[in-house]
């Protein structure tokens, strides 16, 4: 049994261990079932994404946390056994080769593997210090040919995850695992819930696990429609900037120092009057925070400010190092900070501080 210091380990594992590449969510789909099926009404929609609605009064108030991981798909199987394979989000591939990963058949089976290419020794001098394209990549399950991969009931379109476990670090607090971007969020979501059950509240809350964000948050751009949100607050698993390389006055996720909230990314800009009420919470219960405004990348946030006439949003995140790799780190206290931030701000949003929001009258005065 893993032990964390502020968190419920195993169900971190659950989360972050289960094979959910984008458009194959199920396992996390499995998990939302389970943790808040009893907690209010759960439905899903022909994208794939799942909420679950906790009735109260207006405002509607969504959290919302992506499902899917990067990962691959089985492109072709060839005749000695090996597997070419195609990524389903952004991969670098500086990261890939050797590292192991699970192939999920139609029948639900795990089979593992390991990505390999032509040895270094049989390249040409100018190819030996390059980063290999993915067509150069393949799977190798132990099968000799393609009858025997078919045996394992591998066959095209099957996905690929990375084959990782979570595990704790030697340091307190750290640990390393596969798809924090984004079961980091979605954790902390699932417990955002459940910590919740039993207050009252101002607002109908409701909780979303999206589908396909790491192919163009595609799930985010149908989730609208079951959840017909006033506001929304997007957890995430974003990428830290406290290694080696980063200078000290431009980091704005370091690991141990509180939730990040996001002002802005090239895809969103948040809603100033949420991000200065997020500021306001933490302030006032002691929550540790970073502010941030990113140079690239883009979450849900994106796609969910559109949403009917437009939709108040603001991203609150879980540092996390080394995202879209096999393996990532994170702090746990970062984690019970999103989570501390999330709840406080839930019983913030009011009918009064939602219309208060987008009250352009009086912002603009």
């Amino acid at each position: 049994m893993l032990v964390g210091m502020t968190i419920d380990a195993n169900l971190l594992k659950e989360c972050c261990d289960a094979h959910g590449v984008s458009g194959h969510e199920g396992e996390v789909r499995n998990v939302f079932r389970r943790v808040l099926g009893r907690m209010g009404e759960v439905a899903t929609a022909g994208a794939g994404n799942i909420v679950c609605e906790r009735a109260g009064a207006w405002p509607r108030v969504m959290l919302a946390a992506h499902m899917d991981e990067i990962g691959f798909l089985v492109q072709s199987v060839g005749e000695d056994g090996f597997l070419s394979i195609v990524p389903i989000g952004g991969w670098w591939n500086h990261t890939l080769l050797s590292q192991k990963v699970v192939v999920k058949t139609r029948s639900g089976r795990k089979v593992r593997g390991v990505i390999g290419s032509k040895p270094p020794h049989f390249l040409p001098e100018n190819q030996r210090n390059s980063v290999l394209p993915i067509e150069a990549l393949f799977v190798d399950v132990g099968a000799a040919s393609a009858d025997e991969v078919a045996e394992l009931g591998i066959a095209l379109g099957d996905p690929v995850a990375p084959g990782v476990e979570l595990e704790a670090f030697d340091m307190p607090h750290r640990w390393v695992g596969k798809a924090f971007d984004n079961r980091a969020g979605f954790y902390a979501m699932l417990e955002v819930m459940r910590g919740l059950e039993g207050c009252e509240l101002p607002n109908t809350l409701i909780a979303a696990g999206t589908v396909q964000e790491e192919v163009g948050t595609r799930g985010a751009r149908t989730v609208g429609e079951l959840a017909e949100m006033d506001c929304a607050i997007v957890l995430e698993g974003p990428p830290a900037d406290d290694t080696p390389g980063f200078a000290g006055s431009g980091r704005q996720g370091v690991l141990g120092k509180g939730a990040q909230v996001r002002m802005y990314d090239p895809t969103a800009i948040m809603n100033p009057a949420l991000v200065e009420l997020v500021r306001r919470t933490a302030e006032e219960n002691g929550i540790p925070f970073q502010m941030t405004v990113r140079r690239s990348g883009g979450t849900d946030a994106g796609a969910l400010q559109f949403v009917g006439p437009g939709v108040p949003c603001v991203v609150i995140g879980v540092p996390t190092r080394y995202i879209h790799a096999h393996h990532g780190v994170l702090d746990d206290r970062d984690l019970q900070a999103v989570i501390d931030l999330t709840m406080a701000l839930v019983k913030k949003l009011d009918a009064a501080a939602v219309v208060s929001l987008t009250d352009y009258e009086s912002l603009d005065a």
